[in-house]
Formats: C-alpha cells, structure tokens, sequence
C-alpha cells in the first residue's frame, strides 16, 4: 500500500466513522423526541393508552415543522391543565386533542424570538417589569436546578439505574433546553415557563414514587401522620388526603435530593 492510498483509506475510515456517530446521535435525538411525547402524553392521561398511528403521524408532522420538543410538552401540559379546568364526561383518548394548543405554544414561541437580539438594553427594564423576578434571577435559579439534577444523577448512577436516573438525566436535558429558551426570548413568559416546569415536577415525581421501597414509603407515612395528628380533627378528609400526599412526596424529594423547580421556590 502507498503512503498516498493509506492516507487516502485512513481519511475516508475517519469520515465513515464521523458519518456513523452523527448518525447514531441523529437517531438518538429522533426517537427521544416521539418517546418523551409520548411519555407526557400517557402520564398526563394517567391511563397506559399506546398511542394511534394518527397520533404518531401528528408527532411526525410537529418533528417536521421543528416545534421544539419543550414547546410540544409545554402544550400537552397546557391542554390537560384547560381540560381538568372544566372536566368533561369523555376522557381524552387522542393526541389530537392537544394539536391546536401545541401549535398555538409554537406560534407564540416563534414570534417571541422575533428580533431578540434586537435593542436588548432597552427593552430589558420593560421584560424585568413584566416578570416576577428578574431575568437574571430566574436564569440563575434554573441553571441551579440544572446543576442539581446533574449531581444527582451522578450520585443516583453509582448504584446503578431505575427510573429516578431516566427521570434526573430527561429532566436535565429538558431544563437545558428552557434555560436557552428564555435567556433567548425577546419577551419571556413566566406562566409559560412556570407550566414547562411544572411538567418536569410531575415526571420527578412518579418516578420518586417508582423507585421508593414500601419500607420507605412506611417510614415517611409514619412521619406524616405523627406530624399531622393535632390538626387531623381540623380538617375534612379531602384536605387532609391532599396535605398528607404532599408532605409524603415533600419527604420523598428530600430523601432523594430532588430539587423543586417551579419559580415558587425561587430564592
């Protein structure tokens, strides 16, 4: 072989093998786009319903039209939020049902990236004047959830994997993604974020409950009912259910070291 052909086979070894790795991270982040869909879907509807090939195809179409995958989840969360609003006596059984609210999130996503860069400085005390908190605040309290979740799932994967590591990596990823969302935004939305947040809470959460032993779980509830029993007979047995599942899941999250996400917990 002369120096010129093993140059020549190395170079094209090196572009094959480039193609390759391209290609498998391409197939990667296309199949994580319909399973994390799908994944919101199901878990919102709290129904395991596999979806439709007309759902699928839906997925594809938004996929076609690069509706980012937050925006996408962000309107799912939003369509099942309207829907428990005003429940109906039909369960929702199709993705379709979310369409117009995914596409509605995408339409506002776009417009609000329209000129972003644009006479930043001076639009900026107008954005903060709109806002809760500050920009910069609230970016900095999502890169300090990013960080966390990254350190806990280092932590979680010394002893191996289950669904809180799934859970910790996808929510990572997501969180990533919002936090390029708003710095970028030529007008961000605290709701709207506040909404995206609230998703990933949701995904953490079952898999918290997924990955607890019944002898943890026993422990908190002994806890919890220790710590609500001088108010137990002040409160109505809806509302006691509610507080008892809340300071259950609040222990949980300690005990795994879960970070809270939402805005209300910015400090």
């Amino acid at each position: 072989m002369t120096p010129a052909q093993f140059a020549s086979g190395h170079v094209l070894g090196i572009f094959i093998l480039h193609f390759e790795s391209a290609l498998w991270f391409f197939t990667l982040n296309y199949f994580n786009y319909f399973t994390e869909i799908e994944d919101a879907f199901i878990r919102r509807r709290a129904k395991h319903l596999l979806l439709s090939p007309m759902d699928w195809a839906l997925i594809e179409s938004w996929k076609e039209m690069s509706v980012p995958l937050h925006v996408a989840l962000r309107g799912i969360e939003k369509a099942f939020a309207s829907w428990e609003a005003k429940p109906r006596k039909r369960s929702i059984k199709s993705l379709l049902y979310c369409q117009e609210e995914v596409e509605a999130q995408f339409a506002e996503w776009r417009e609000a990236r329209v000129g972003a860069g644009d006479d930043a400085s001076g639009a900026a005390a107008e954005i903060n004047e709109a806002l809760p908190f500050s920009r910069m605040a609230i970016l900095e309290h999502l890169q300090r959830g990013q960080l966390s979740l990254r350190e806990g799932l280092t932590e979680r994967l010394r002893s191996g994997t289950d669904d809180l590591t799934e859970a910790l990596e996808r929510a990572a990823a997501l969180l990533g993604d919002l936090v390029e969302d708003f710095a970028a935004a030529r007008q961000p939305d605290a709701q709207k974020l506040e909404l995206s947040l609230s998703g990933l809470e949701h995904m953490l959460s079952d898999a918290l409950r997924s990955v607890a032993s019944v002898a943890e779980v026993a422990a908190i509830d002994l806890e919890v009912k220790e710590q609500l029993q001088p108010y137990r007979k002040h409160m109505d047995e809806e509302s006691y259910r509610q507080t008892f599942a809340n300071l259950r899941l609040k222990r949980l999250r300690e005990q795994f070291r879960v970070p809270r996400l939402s805005l209300f917990y910015l400090s």
